[in-house]
């Protein structure tokens, strides 16, 4: 696993637990709007053995483990890191993007996951120009099948750039099926930004108006 940061814990990444969050280097997308851009391009690790270390020392103490980025499912290691993880009695929560289907399927099929968080990031016509001229919307159409056949929890959740409009978000909440969770997050900016940001009432003015199509959406400040 190429590790480039460890948050030792926390109790917002992960819902119901206290947890640590592994972020991994690299990423297929490259949103401008990110706030991890650092690890695109890391390339100063942490020793894999020191972070399992400081994980087998906390076991019992935290309840779960987050596997972030960057994209972890880029990781050709992640389910053998997943794996020890669970040996030591953590739950396993994934954010990721929705471009690898089948590194999400492998996982759900081996018992490795307790909770997972996709990024939904615009409306799926829009993902190249929201995500890079190389995303595609369809890999994220095949995860978001997959989460609805599968038994663990798990959530959708949008970052309600400046980019994004009241209508971006209709269509949005009206192109896939009734989630479990849908969360509309902040945006912090990054940088000097150009364009107006919205509120934190704004947002929760946004998941009440998104409710009658996804009647789970909530505002996430």
């Amino acid at each position: 696993m190429n590790i480039a940061g460890l948050l030792k814990n926390g109790t917002i990444d992960f819902p119901h637990r206290l947890a640590a969050v592994v972020f991994t280097a690299g990423c297929n997308y490259d949103c401008s709007f990110c706030h991890n851009r650092e690890l695109l391009t890391a390339t100063d690790f942490m020793d894999n053995e020191e972070v399992m270390a400081f994980l087998k020392k906390r076991a019992g103490l935290l309840d779960g483990i987050v596997l972030s980025g960057g994209e972890p499912t880029l990781q050709k290691d992640i389910a053998a890191f997943a794996g020890q993880l669970k040996e030591l009695g953590y739950d396993v929560k994934l954010d990721t993007n929705g471009s690898n289907p089948a590194v999400v399927k492998t996982l759900l099929e081996r018992n490795l996951l307790d909770y997972i968080a996709m990024d939904y990031k615009a409306p799926f016509a829009r993902y190249p120009e929201i995500c890079g001229g190389l995303a595609d919307a369809a890999p994220v159409r095949e995860t978001l099948d997959i989460l609805f056949g599968s038994d663990v929890e798990w959530e959708l959740r949008t970052t309600v750039i400046p980019q994004l409009t009241i209508r971006d978000l209709h269509t949005m909440a009206r192109e896939v099926d009734t989630l479990p969770a849908y969360a509309l997050q902040l945006y912090r900016p990054v940088g000097v930004e150009k364009l107006r940001i919205y509120s934190p009432r704004e947002l929760e003015a946004f998941a009440k108006e998104l409710s009658g199509s996804q009647p789970n959406t909530f505002s996430r400040c």
